[in-house]
């Protein structure tokens, strides 16, 4: 039986989250809301006109639709107000944590507290509420140190502190000039940590963890790691040094990170199911936890699910159903690379609207801010494509992205030169 599914988002990750359940046999009908022109462009797939933060408006649209079997809840921001709670509520099924397991991303104060209490090794840290003490803490802190917004802030609310001029403008900023709303109310100050930067997206059901292949994201604007934090300017997988059974790296990181973190929110009663992203630092001290998500990271995905060879629609079900340890999860090996094509003035500031040209070739191609506007593909947003290439190398996939990056073109187009090829 053909089961039909509602994907909630309208992002690159989104996109490839569609693109791998429409490989499966079991999938009808995609309703995506809202959905990009991408996704519209699918065969199976159909885009609806609510906005992700419209709770009431998604609840209706799944009481009309007695067809949809499943909806999954990627971003985080329905997630951190409970539309999976709301779904679960009134007897619809949803794929997602709930807005209590979702907290772990929602609030950063909440995860650092988690982790000291159940001794989950991350970075020393402080919590301030307060603007004029945290002010007196950083006057006499170490450098480099980094401040975080506690909220969500889509990516952008971490900044990392060279000397005290600059965490002192981080803070008014956050806290004072309301850069990112409410999410800065509170902030977390951290201790720099030196290493290695590796990001592990896990399925759990709450009680099993099935492990996807390794990744790294690049948050800059600009080459060199330069520039405003973004949502992610590309990513690549997996990371092989971390990839290799010598290194024990995974086991390492699973009795000291992964479980431990399951069963702490079990004991908080925060049962989590559904996507735990671990953003982590290889330090010469050991691995430790930089940041949790509730969900797929952007890019991240992109460059991970492509390759998953399992049908995507039974590892949800396994995850809701609690029954992932019976489930074997194969992946296909193969490098990927994801290069974002952006508008100009991303992260700030930035025009709509502009006519998008893809020629003809070869290559995944993932639309993020695209729309369709009097029949024309148009910029919508300020990460707009994504291009992916794959290969048995990591210098393959790297190679063949860029040439499919090459296929696509709008006025204002920004793009890094440098992902992968800075790690090579």
């Amino acid at each position: 039986m053909k089961r039909n599914v509602l994907v909630i988002g309208s992002g690159g990750r989104e996109h490839a989250v569609c693109h791998t359940l429409a490989r499966s046999e079991n999938i009808g009908r995609i309703y995506a809301a809202p959905g990009n022109a991408g996704i519209a462009a699918m065969p199976t797939a159909e885009c609806v006109d609510i906005k992700t933060t419209d709770l009431n408006g998604i609840l209706e649209f799944v009481r009309a639709h007695d067809d949809i079997y499943m909806t999954v809840v990627t971003p985080d921001d329905p997630l951190s107000m409970g539309l999976v709670d709301l779904l679960n509520q009134n007897g619809f099924r949803a794929f997602g944590p709930t807005a209590a397991a979702a907290k772990i991303e929602s609030s950063k104060a909440f995860a650092k507290e988690l982790m000291r209490k159940y001794d989950i090794p991350t970075a020393d840290y402080r919590v301030f509420d307060e603007f004029n003490a945290a002010l007196t803490y950083i006057t006499g802190a170490k450098y480099p140190l980094v401040i975080k917004a506690d909220g969500l802030a889509l990516g952008k609310g971490v900044v990392i502190c060279k000397d005290f001029k600059t965490a002192e403008n981080a803070l008014r900023e956050i806290m004072l000039d309301k850069k990112f709303g409410a999410a800065g109310a509170s902030v977390v100050v951290e201790e720099f940590l030196y290493g290695e930067e590796v990001s592990v997206l896990v399925f759990t059901d709450g009680q099993t963890i099935k492990i996807m292949p390794t990744s790294r994201d690049y948050k800059r604007a600009k080459d060199g790691d330069k520039g405003l934090n973004t949502g992610g300017m590309g990513a690549f997988s997996p990371v092989t040094e971390f990839e290799d059974s010598k290194c024990n790296f995974k086991e390492i990181a699973m009795n000291s990170i992964f479980m431990p973190t399951i069963h702490a929110m079990n004991k908080e009663g925060r049962l989590f199911r559904g996507i735990l992203y671990f953003g982590l630092m290889v330090t010469a001290g050991g691995v430790k936890v930089l940041e949790y998500n509730a969900r797929f990271g952007d890019p991240e995905t992109q460059v991970i699910l492509p390759g998953l060879k399992t049908d995507l629609l039974e590892v949800f079900d396994a995850c809701i159903d609690g029954k992932l340890g019976e489930l074997d999860i194969e992946w296909d090996g193969k490098y990927r690379v994801c290069v974002v094509a952006a508008s100009k003035g991303y992260p700030l500031s930035y025009e709509k609207g502009k006519k998008i040209t893809i020629k003809d070739g070869e290559g995944l191609i993932f639309h993020a801010g695209t729309a369709i506007k009097d029949g024309e593909l148009v910029t919508n947003g300020g990460r707009v494509l994504c291009a992916v290439g794959e290969g048995d190398l990591l210098s393959e996939a790297c190679n063949n992205a860029y040439a499919n990056l090459k296929r696509m073109t709008f006025e204002g187009m920004i793009f890094r030169r440098d992902i992968v090829r800075n790690a090579q």
